[in-house]
């Protein structure tokens, strides 16, 4: 097996045999991030494979500071957030979805991972990518903001409805499974 540094400098001199190697190792847990923000799994391996691009296009910028999977995370993220735009011309932030704020948890104890993810597909586009970057990439709202050049108050506000909106879904979900 490779260590990440000897992969890492097999694809900067551009080995096939490494660049392989990174995309086995870490095409799996990055499809599930493009999932989370694609229409569906054709979408979602389009994105895939565009970010894969970058990245062997782009492995020499990569500076060893911080993670390599945390670097590979940004560029999809950052791929997805380029689909989303190419899709809509522009992320919808506006209140067209209403929605009651609440401070509740989402029940996801008794909701299956396909399940959760038809949910957030099913979100506009605005809530799905601040909800995504949030919640499970881990980004500050301040970092949302920047990425995709809107206020820090509307990264806060979309990323309460689409909790909201989720909350909503789940709870439907439940009440049919009863």
């Amino acid at each position: 097996m490779m260590k990440e540094e000897d992969i890492i400098q097999g694809c900067i001199k551009e080995d096939r045999q490494a660049q392989e190697v990174l995309y086995k190792k870490y095409a799996p847990r990055l499809l599930g991030l493009c999932c989370r923000y694609a229409n569906d799994m054709l979408e979602a391996e389009d994105i895939l494979q565009e970010g894969f691009i970058k990245v062997f296009d782009n492995i020499s910028s990569f500076s060893g500071k911080g993670s390599f999977e945390g670097w590979l995370k940004r560029i999809m993220v950052n791929e997805a957030l380029n689909k989303i735009r190419a899709r809509k011309k522009n992320l919808d932030f506006t209140d067209n979805y209403e929605v009651d704020v609440q401070d509740a948890g989402v029940p996801t104890d008794k909701i299956q991972y396909k399940e959760l993810l038809n949910a957030l597909n099913s979100m506009p586009d605005g809530y799905r990518a601040v909800f995504n970057m949030y919640a499970i990439e881990g980004y500050s709202h301040l970092e949302i903001a920047q990425m995709l050049n809107i206020s820090h108050a509307t990264s806060r506000s979309q990323y309460a409805k689409a909790k909201n909106y989720l909350i909503k879904l789940i709870n439907e979900l439940e009440k049919v499974k009863l």
